[in-house]
């Protein structure tokens, strides 16, 4: 690895694609991993029907099953032009779609020898930490190769936050002027 990491002797980065900022972070990252170790690069977006299993299971329908894979598909295509500019062409690329819930086929796919699991650790905030990182928790808990956590990127963290919201939602000076003139 680098910065300070262990070494470790990897064939395989296996990385989750969601389409999420955080994911393509991670995707780029295990890009540049797989470059530079001279790895193949696996990402793997996982996926699952409207309603869950459960929901098809009570309402099968081969045609629905087929429109969702595809667009599982598609919305993996959209994450490597976004994150990687398409394929790359300098390492052995074999991206996978594959149903079934996140963390639990990441950790599959991501068992052989010679693996490295990357996935993106998402934002820091409190209630972030509470109710969306199942994915993450998951992976590091059960994994049973190396996992490398990527960081949102420096951007992201900054539209995150106090500065974020005030970016978002900052004051027009036309505007403030109108409010200041009705008072």
């Amino acid at each position: 690895m680098r910065k300070g990491a262990r070494e470790v002797s990897a064939q395989r980065f296996v990385v989750g694609v969601s389409g999420s900022a955080e994911s393509l972070q991670a995707l780029r990252y295990a890009a540049e991993l797989a470059r530079g170790d001279g790895a193949a690069l696996v990402p793997v977006l996982a996926w699952m029907p409207p309603g869950g299993d459960l929901a098809d299971r009570h309402y099968p329908s081969p045609e629905l099953r087929r429109v969702w894979r595809e667009a599982a598909r598609d919305r993996l295509r959209r994450a490597i032009d976004l994150a990687i500019g398409g394929p790359p062409a300098d390492v052995t690329f074999s991206p996978e779609v594959i149903r079934g819930e996140a963390g639990h086929v990441l950790t599959e796919v991501a068992a052989q020898p010679g693996d490295v699991l990357v996935i993106g650790a998402g934002r820091h905030g409190t209630l972030r930490r509470l109710l969306a990182c199942r994915v993450s928790r998951y992976c590091l808990g059960h994994a049973c190769c190396p996992v490398v956590a990527v960081p949102p990127s420096p951007l992201e963290a900054e539209l995150h936050g106090l500065h974020g919201w005030l970016l978002r939602h900052r004051l027009h000076p036309e505007s403030a002027s109108l409010h200041a003139a009705d008072a």
